[in-house]
């Protein structure tokens, strides 16, 4: 039996599992810290780190854990109505719940007794569990004659708009313009359940990025942010 302890954990803006892109760089304005703990929490463990632009981390789907695997699942690019088996996806519910994503290096801190790595276009819930981070190596990692099967081509985004209550509300926020484009980059993946899509909605959903919780409908391809609100 072996055991996988946490090397550190993500602070990100994205609160709940609902409305995280489903790859990294789909929401490229999305940033994010992770702070290093336990014996990796140390300079000389990112000694060089910084020749690289981009790195793999590898995380936990720590909320998955307890719900169990399946061998089949039904992958959201397939609408959600077709199965395919566990391995043939980058489905959160794994037999070992390890995840994996590739992430611009955007510089390091040290506050203190405290390391952290500030990353780019991420794609994981606050408070994710880091296993492991490697470099990104594009001579080995990009594979140019690479196939995607069903997910070969970046998924189809859809327009988004504020309201001018929501607009108001973030006036009130000093990261005003880049708060508008994180949840503007994420409403455009339309984040609603694969089978919602293309179907009449009239729903109202919420999601919670960074302290607020954005209301939004979505119409003909169109997301509306109806408003904004703090936690």
């Amino acid at each position: 039996m072996h055991t996988i302890t946490p090397i550190g954990y993500v602070e990100s803006p994205y609160k709940e599992k609902f409305a995280v892109p489903r790859q990294p760089r789909l929401v490229p304005s999305a940033t994010a810290k992770i702070q290093l703990c336990g014996e990796a929490n140390s300079p000389q463990a990112i000694r060089g780190i910084e020749q690289f632009s981009h790195l793999w981390l590898l995380f936990l789907f720590d909320q998955n854990l307890a719900q169990g695997w399946k061998p089949t699942v039904r992958p959201p690019r397939l609408g959600g109505n077709e199965r395919m088996g566990v391995f043939a996806s980058r489905a959160t519910f794994r037999p070992n719940g390890i995840g994996m994503s590739a992430v611009e290096l955007l510089g390091s801190e040290i506050n203190g007794d405290q390391v952290s790595l500030l990353v780019g276009s991420v794609d994981l819930v606050d408070k994710t569990p880091i296993v492991d981070i490697k470099p990104y190596i594009p001579y080995s990692d990009a594979i140019s004659d690479a196939t995607g099967g069903y997910a070969g081509s970046q998924p189809e985004t859809i327009e988004v708009m504020f309201s001018q209550r929501a607009l108001d509300a973030l006036e009130k926020h000093s990261d005003a313009s880049m708060i508008k484009n994180v949840i503007a980059q994420v409403l455009a993946q339309d984040p609603r359940p694969a089978y919602k899509k293309n179907k009449p909605d009239s729903k109202e959903y919420a999601v919670n990025l960074f302290d607020l919780n954005v209301k939004f409908t979505i119409t003909d391809n169109l997301a509306t942010v109806t408003d904004i609100q703090g936690f």
